[in-house]
């Protein structure tokens, strides 16, 4: 049996042999047949893609690392076309192209392609088709892995911002449980000295300063020591433990006041009186560190809800700019403070709405004021700005960082380019924001000189109001 000629294996592919026999005879004339081993490099990612590929049989597959690990993205088998397509401006691919088994290609080269536009018409338009649906897929794709890595540094910051309450609450409540005990035991022992109305007055006016620690001023760490050592003087000069003058010194008692209550009750009277009354308020201190701290991470929740834009309609809707602005500060708190860098918003007030997806926006204002936070040195300067110019709202993300090159201000909302480390960075970042901005309308502008670098993202305000 005759080994099939290669006219006769083109008209066999499912791409190729919906086209004329005449243009199937062009490609089997003017096209390589390349044999590639299994774990063959078609193309390496450094490399640049040498024509349009014509997949006779094997299978070749691209995986690509964009910082969430090595994922396949694509792949090709018997019947396929993959490299350069016509009129497509491809030079290298996102990662290495390579052969997972034994494959067969028949290859037109770059060289060659204006032949194939020229003479191929119907291939041409077939051909084409592909690009696009290969742009869509890909597009689908960096969206997908950039997302992954926005929702990354989200837990990141996120933990980061809840392990402080959540500790705060696992301390205090440890510490609770001792507190009500001596608050109980003191109680009494209290009660067993039958107290008159002026020493139950006495008492009630003291307690009372535990429900509003310290109101009329905050204290530096050696203004609290102070006041600790002179709280724990009095306490010895009077026979009693020292142990109370911390519990005292977080509250708005005075030395005056612990003697007005020392000329109404002597002796263990007045021992169990204080005791009682620095349990009591170390209980309402507990109590109200845990309402706090649980506070902040109901608040850290509802911030990452209005982040990722949860329970939403797939469809636009009016969109609160300075709601999103905030939420995303929210979850880069975290990293700002790490690198005690200054945060300043200026939200214009009743700014009004923009129309699309709040999840989507936010997630341009984390990638924006991310790269801002990295861009800065420690210490340095974010700014925001957002406000009304005529039809449109305008967002600002300034920086004082060393600014963007000029030679490469060009290319930095091109896929995959990135200035930062390897591992660091995928290059996806401005290329997903400039897509997002365009699918809502928008346009993006960059400004950059040493110590300045602004952002300025302008949006249509909805018309549904």
């Amino acid at each position: 049996m005759s080994t099939p000629s290669l006219f006769e294996r083109l008209s066999q592919h499912r791409t190729v042999a919906a086209a004329p026999e005449a243009e199937i005879a062009w490609v089997a004339a003017q096209g390589v047949l390349h044999h590639l081993p299994a774990g063959g490099v078609l193309t390496s990612k450094d490399g640049q893609v040498e024509g349009v590929h014509f997949v006779l049989d094997g299978h070749l597959t691209i995986h690509v690392d964009r910082g969430t690990g090595r994922r396949k993205i694509m792949e090709w088998r018997g019947g396929d076309v993959t490299g350069l397509m016509p009129y497509s401006r491809l030079i290298s691919p996102p990662g290495d192209v390579v052969a997972e088994q034994p494959t067969e290609i028949v290859t037109i080269y770059r060289k060659d392609m204006p032949g194939l536009i020229r003479e191929c018409h119907e291939l041409t338009t077939k051909l084409v088709q592909m690009m696009l649906d290969r742009a869509r897929h890909f597009q689908s794709s960096y969206l997908h892995d950039e997302k992954l890595v926005s929702i990354g540094k989200l837990a990141a910051g996120l933990a980061h911002e809840l392990n402080n309450p959540a500790a705060a609450i696992a301390r205090s409540a440890g510490r609770l449980f001792a507190s009500i005990r001596n608050a109980e035991t003191a109680a009494r022992a209290l009660g067993g000295f039958h107290l008159t109305p002026d020493g139950i007055a006495a008492v009630g006016k003291l307690s009372d300063r535990c429900i509003d620690p310290l109101p009329q001023s905050i204290l530096s760490p050696l203004e609290h020591e102070e006041r600790e050592d002179s709280i724990a003087r009095w306490l010895k000069g009077h026979g009693m433990d020292a142990a109370a003058a911390d519990a005292l010194a977080e509250t708005d008692v005075t030395i005056k006041m612990l003697e007005e209550l020392a000329a109404t009750l002597k002796g263990e009277a007045l021992t169990a009186t204080v005791q009682w009354i620095a349990a009591s308020c170390t209980t309402q201190r507990l109590t109200s560190e845990i309402q706090e701290a649980a506070a902040r991470i109901s608040d850290l929740v509802a911030a990452i809800k209005g982040f990722t834009a949860m329970d939403r309609e797939s469809v636009p809707e009016p969109v609160d700019i300075g709601r999103g602005l905030a939420n995303t500060l929210t979850v880069l708190r975290a990293k700002a403070k790490n690198k005690s860098v200054g945060m300043v918003v200026n939200v214009e007030d009743a700014l009004p709405a923009v129309s699309g997806f709040g999840g989507e926006l936010n997630q341009v204002w984390a990638n924006l004021i991310d790269n801002a936070l990295d861009a800065v040195d420690q210490g340095g300067r974010v700014e925001l700005k957002a406000q009304r110019e005529k039809d449109s709202v305008v967002v600002r993300v300034i920086d004082n960082g060393p600014g963007v090159p000029a030679d490469i201000r060009d290319r930095i909302f091109d896929p995959f380019f990135t200035t930062k480390p390897i591992g660091e960075g995928t290059g996806l970042g401005l290329d997903i924001v400039r897509r997002l901005i365009q699918r809502h309308n928008g346009e993006i502008e960059l400004d950059s000189r040493p110590g300045f670098t602004e952002f300025r993202v302008t949006l249509p305000i909805s018309q549904n109001r």
